[in-house]
């Protein structure tokens, strides 16, 4: 999970986008894709080549066509490489003429079916196992795959047919999962829809009720973390606005819809790894669970900051309780990502692991990643796997042969994308507070260096900046959790990030 998202409109000024580029470079990004895996690219979409379970390739049209499902997308506005595709409805019950609120729901999902665009062990496919994941820079993105593929052919764009991976997950009336099925398909979305929009609909009332369904069984899923003791981090995001002319900082707390949705990709991932588990070859994302050491720090942190968390209160139902909006919870959020590090890859071939060491200890339950192909390596693999496990067929060559060096890429992908958000989120404080050094502000301490308490952090009320704050070497120490006086020190992009020094 990302320590903080960031959101850059058209504001960003010269310096940045400058301060931007020099980053790239100084990060080895590639700017565009070698000549041969664009030509791999740019024929592939032209005609995809649809793996079986033979391991043999076929066609589009040999798929099995489904373009009769009404699937709809819901993504940030603007998005173009739409990965995933749903159609939720009610079940009717064996015997039942029409489906009753006890019946429970059907979840159709579908997801771009990559694998159809990349041939193993060719050009394009050796670039994504250099690339690994898409990079998102606050004013372009470095997509894993070509536009002509990511944003065109393979991506589930409204009124287009898509070879997709098409999941069917059915659920009793409290939201559990009774039985899972996925196979390839054609599709055909109809409507690209966003998380505002739909927000608004649920709100209103106005919504159909595939969509309804959405709030239904996010609830329901929900409810299903609660029990498990799982942990949703709804961390605000950053991002920039208008204000008096010029462009600040502020925190966008995610939508509910943004979380019933992310249930219906969690819900999916949880399902692949069952299958995986089950046929004995796949890759799981896994994460150890947090040492005492770190919910002890984390629980003081809370007290500094005036978060109450009893101590009968176990740390996911806490997160529970917070709102995103209200400073002091939105600081305490950023620190809660802490526990999240640690988080990798396992993969296995023949024995599936030790049932401690295929938990990922957030969502408190064997997952997976398989909903995002188009932005993450490692999907195509395991949606291959789960392809097969659920065929009852065995994995192709291809897949299996790369899960040994896979965990490793996915790490390095993954610390690299990383560093990039750590290094555009300093950027851009520092593009839009350098023309601000002396001016004081209102901040909260937020962390305190334990071997140097006059250096820590801080979250400021206005504008939402997060940043270092050294006092004096023979200074007091800084009040881990109180309201102080801040005055701009450095911001330059690219060179020196926001530093405050207390007033």
């Amino acid at each position: 999970m990302p320590r903080r998202r960031m959101h850059v409109t058209d504001a960003a000024q010269a310096p940045l986008r400058a301060a931007l580029r020099e980053l790239r470079w100084k990060l080895e990004i590639p700017e565009h894709f070698p000549p041969t895996a664009q030509a791999e690219a740019d024929s592939a979409a032209l005609s995809p080549r649809i793996p079986t379970a033979t391991g043999d390739v076929t066609t589009a049209d040999t798929l099995t066509d489904v373009t009769d499902l009404p699937l709809f997308t819901i993504d940030p506005p603007g998005s173009q490489d739409l990965d995933q595709a749903m159609f939720l409805s009610r079940r009717t019950a064996p015997g039942a003429t029409r489906p009753t609120a006890r019946s429970g729901y059907r979840v159709h999902y579908a997801i771009a079916d990559a694998a159809a665009f990349v041939t193993p062990g060719g050009a394009l496919d050796a670039e994504a196992h250099h690339r690994v994941t898409t990079l998102y820079f606050p004013d372009e993105r470095i997509p894993l795959h070509p536009y002509a593929i990511s944003e065109r052919a393979a991506s589930l764009l409204p009124d287009q047919d898509r070879p997709a991976v098409l999941w069917e997950l059915d659920l009793d009336a409290d939201g559990t999962v009774t039985t899972v099925s996925v196979r390839r398909a054609l599709v055909r979305s109809r409507a690209r829809l966003d998380y505002a929009g739909v927000q608004r609909t649920l709100d209103d009332g106005t919504a159909e009720e595939p969509l309804a369904l959405l709030r239904d069984i996010g609830i329901l899923r929900e409810e299903q973390e609660v029990a498990r003791g799982a942990i949703s981090l709804h961390v605000p995001e950053q991002e920039i606005v208008e204000r008096d002319g010029g462009y600040t900082l502020a925190y966008r707390a995610p939508l509910p819809a943004e979380a019933w949705n992310a249930q219906i990709s969690l819900l999916t991932g949880m399902a692949a790894a069952g299958l995986m588990l089950a046929s004995g070859t796949g890759i799981l994302r896994t994460l150890p669970t947090a040492p005492d050491g770190s919910v002890a720090r984390l629980r003081l942190t809370a007290r500094a900051l005036g978060v109450d968390w009893p101590h009968h209160t176990s740390y996911a139902a806490l997160i529970r309780t917070l709102d995103p909006r209200r400073t002091t919870h939105a600081a305490f959020l950023q620190e809660c990502t802490t526990l999240l590090r640690g988080a990798g890859y396992t993969a296995f071939d023949g024995t599936a692991p030790d049932p401690a060491a295929a938990v990922h200890s957030a969502v408190a339950a064997p997952y997976a990643h398989v909903t995002a192909p188009l932005r993450r390596l490692v999907d195509r693999y395991a949606s291959e796997l789960c392809l097969a496990a659920s065929a009852g067929v065995g994995a192709p060559g291809w897949a299996r042969g790369a899960l040994p060096g896979l965990p490793a890429t996915m790490d390095t992908g993954t610390r690299r994308a990383n560093q990039v958000e750590r290094e555009c989120v300093d950027l851009v404080e520092a593009a839009l507070m350098r023309g601000r050094i002396g001016e004081t502000f209102d901040a909260l301490v937020v962390d305190v260096q334990e071997n140097d308490p006059t250096q820590g952090t801080v979250h400021l009320y206005d504008p939402a900046v997060i940043g270092r704050v050294a006092a004096r070497p023979d200074g007091p120490a800084l009040p881990l959790g109180d309201r102080i006086r801040v005055r701009l020190a450095d911001a330059d992009p690219g060179r020196d990030p926001v530093r405050f020094m207390p007033v």
